[in-house]
């Protein structure tokens, strides 16, 4: 076995595991960081310590899916995670994230940020009972951003609920002076907009698929650089490269899980690393439908 020089050092021991260890570690979520992602890390920190005002700044994070918009929030919530404080018996969440139901129905949005707040959720409480209920958890955990997730699920809902359901994120964002998050795809970006009081306090940040670039062949040495593989893989190399995004059209999700197959299909077969070889025709095709889609079009075309 080499000295593994190939992995960061903090990762070379997980090179040194069993088989079915490393499997298991690459199956596992983790954060590959790169610029655009620590950009709007940075843009998210820097929203959560502003001082409380009238008309506090928001962020539009938009994109299309897969360009892994979710983990960047995901990793922003892990920096930023609720504290209790044993002294005063008071328990702290500075970021109050949910997910978007899958209609825009003002009941549904309150109950899914008290649950994310953690309370109790008493039946058959009013609208009006749950937006109070809402305000006063969120002041008493000292919620300081709040983050939606998945917000196109609102397009689901008529023009109306729509309506509806951006007053009610306008109001709670006036009310408790706090900054919105909404992470949301290129379709929904418009709907959002429509709200023009809304809009004006937005900063929309695009999350674009990634292009043949020399960024795009960092993100794969950053990969190259983890994977707990124990030769060096050749993902340095331009050819692999140029095959990696002609498979995934640099989408973020489907280079993940390219990878992953690649790094599990390597221990599998003894070979330990990602080369040309790697990227079989049954391997892409069991990795994800749309790369397989995207095969079988250029095969037929």
């Amino acid at each position: 076995m080499n000295d593994l020089q190939h992995l960061q050092p903090a990762f070379r021991h997980y090179a040194m595991l069993s088989s079915e260890e490393r499997a298991s570690w690459i199956r596992q979520d983790r954060w590959i960081g790169y610029p655009r992602a620590d950009q709007i890390l940075k843009r998210l920190q820097e929203l959560l310590s502003y001082p409380p005002r009238d008309r506090m700044p928001c962020l539009l994070l938009f994109g299309a899916t897969g360009m892994g918009k979710t983990r960047i929030v995901q990793k922003f919530l892990r920096d930023n995670r609720s504290s209790f404080d044993e002294i005063t018996g008071t328990t702290r969440v500075p970021v109050a994230a949910i997910q978007m139901p899958p209609t825009p129905w003002e009941r549904d949005f309150y109950e899914e940020l008290l649950i994310g707040l953690g309370t109790v959720l008493p039946a058959g409480m009013s609208s009006t009972a749950l937006r109070h209920r809402s305000r006063t958890a969120a002041r008493q955990l000292e919620v300081r951003m709040l983050i939606i997730d998945e917000i196109h699920s609102m397009l689901a809902g008529t023009f109306r609920e729509q309506r509806i359901f951006l007053n009610s994120i306008r109001f709670l964002a006036n009310d408790l002076r706090l900054p919105l998050a909404c992470v949301e795809t290129h379709e929904a970006k418009q709907a959002l907009m429509t709200d023009q009081q809304l809009a004006d306090r937005f900063e929309a940040c695009e999350l674009p698929a990634w292009q043949d670039d020399a960024a795009f062949a960092q993100l794969l040495a950053s990969f190259a650089s983890v994977l707990p593989l124990r030769r060096p893989s050749e993902l340095r190399d331009p050819k692999l490269q140029k095959r990696i995004f002609s498979l995934t059209e640099g989408v973020m999700v489907r280079v993940c899980r390219l990878l992953e197959e690649a790094a599990l299909r390597g221990i599998e077969t003894g070979r330990e690393r990602i080369d040309m070889e790697s990227l079989t025709d049954d391997l892409t095709a069991h990795t994800l439908v749309s790369i397989s889609d995207r095969r079988s079009r250029r095969v037929g075309g």
